[in-house]
């Protein structure tokens, strides 16, 4: 009977860490890569609100972000928490991504190239 107890135990915790390492761990990466775009926009990137604006960044502050949107330069402000994306850093995160996936073999080292180019 003392088993039993045990293993139940065992399987809830069991349940718990997967819980936390398939659901828990992938929301807060992606928390922290979008706190650390909003803390990186810059005046010119293109930005993207959660509304579904898209401008150009003219102004930063701490928690606000004045952008620019179409070809009348309406301005409007808002926190930095309503912007969805940015073209510089989606651009940017897609490069580091092409060279690392460019960059090599099973260990990361350069992949050797044939020095026939006929074959």
């Amino acid at each position: 009977m003392e088993g039993s107890g045990y293993s139940s135990i065992i399987l809830l915790v069991l349940m718990i860490v997967v819980f936390y390492v398939f659901l828990m761990l992938p929301e807060n990466r992606k928390k922290k890569k979008l706190n650390e775009m909003r803390a990186n926009l810059r005046t010119g990137d293109e930005i993207t609100t959660i509304g579904g604006l898209m401008g150009k960044v003219v102004s930063v502050t701490e928690d606000t972000v004045t952008f620019e949107t179409g070809e009348d330069q309406v301005r409007i402000q808002v926190t930095k928490w309503a912007i969805s994306t940015n073209a510089r850093a989606e651009a940017q995160a897609k490069k580091e991504a092409e060279e690392r996936k460019a960059g090599g073999g099973l260990f990361g080292g350069k992949k050797k190239k044939d020095s026939d180019p006929d074959k």
